[in-house]
C-alpha cells in the first residue's frame, strides 16, 4: 500500500547505535476489535439493563474504557462496571476479532531486522495478550492501561524510535516519547486528522509498513 502522506519522515531519530524498537497500538492498528467490543458491550447492556448504543461505541474506539462507560453509566458506577466489562470480555470479544491486514507482517518485519516489537495499548493488558495469542501475533512485550501521552512513558522506557497507531491519541503518545509517529487510517481518524495531530507518516494500512521500515532502518544505519 502506498504512503498516503509523509512529512519529516526522519526528523525524530535516535543514534543509530540504539537497537531498533517499534511500538504498536492494538485496537484498530493490529486487531479489528470492533466485532468483539460490540459483542462485549452488548453482553454488558443485557446484564445491566443499561442502554448502550453499541454502534456509537465502536465508532470511537481508542480512549480508555472508563471514558466510554461514562457516557452510559453514572460516574459512581463506572469503576465497578469497568471491572465487570473486563471480566466478561474474554468470553465475548476475543474470538470475533480478526487481525487487520498486514498486522502479522508488520510485527515480523521489525523482528526480521533484529529489532524489538512492543505493543503499547489502553486495553486491559491481560485481554490484550489474549487477542495477540489468539491471532498468533508475537510481540516482544505487551504494555497495557496506557492512553495518549501516557503511552510515551512505556515507549521511552523501551527505547522506541517509532510508534504505530490509528488514533490522534497515538500520535500524542509518540510525540511524548520523542518517537516518530507512523499512523494508519484503519481506525476512527482519517488521514487529515492524523496529519493535523502531527503524524510524521500516514499509511492507508499496515501493508506498506515493512517497506517503509526497511527504508527507515537503512537511513538510520547510514
Amino acid at each position: 500500500m502506498a504512503v498516503m502522506a509523509s512529512t519529516a519522515q526522519h526528523s525524530v531519530q535516535h543514534p543509530h547505535q540504539r537497537p531498533l524498537t517499534v511500538g504498536f497500538d492494538l485496537d484498530l492498528t493490529l486487531v479489528d476489535s470492533r466485532p468483539g467490543i460490540a459483542a462485549a458491550y452488548g453482553a454488558l447492556a443485557a446484564e445491566t439493563g443499561a442502554f448502550i448504543d453499541v454502534d456509537l461505541v465502536v465508532s470511537r474506539i481508542g480512549p480508555p474504557l472508563e471514558t466510554e462507560l461514562a457516557h452510559w453509566f453514572p460516574a459512581e458506577e463506572v469503576p465497578a462496571v469497568a471491572d465487570r466489562y473486563r471480566e466478561i470480555y474474554p468470553d465475548h470479544a476475543i474470538a470475533p476479532s480478526p487481525a487487520l491486514v498486514g498486522a502479522r507482517d508488520a510485527v515480523a518485519a521489525v523482528q526480521s531486522l533484529g529489532g524489538r516489537a512492543i505493543v503499547v495499548t489502553a486495553k486491559h493488558e491481560p485481554n490484550a495478550k489474549l487477542h495477540l495469542a489468539h491471532l498468533g501475533i508475537e510481540p516482544d512485550a505487551v504494555i497495557g492501561w496506557l492512553w495518549a501521552e501516557a503511552k510515551g512513558e512505556a515507549l521511552r522506557e523501551h527505547g522506541a524510535q517509532v510508534y504505530v497507531g490509528d488514533h490522534t491519541g497515538d500520535v500524542r503518545g509518540a510525540r511524548a516519547a520523542g518517537a516518530l509517529s507512523v499512523a494508519v487510517t484503519t481506525g476512527p481518524c482519517d488521514a487529515a486528522e492524523l496529519r493535523a495531530a502531527g503524524a510524521d507518516v500516514v499509511l492507508a494500512d499496515l501493508t506498506g509498513f515493512p517497506a517503509w521500515l526497511t527504508a527507515f532502518e537503512a537511513d538510520r544505519a547510514a
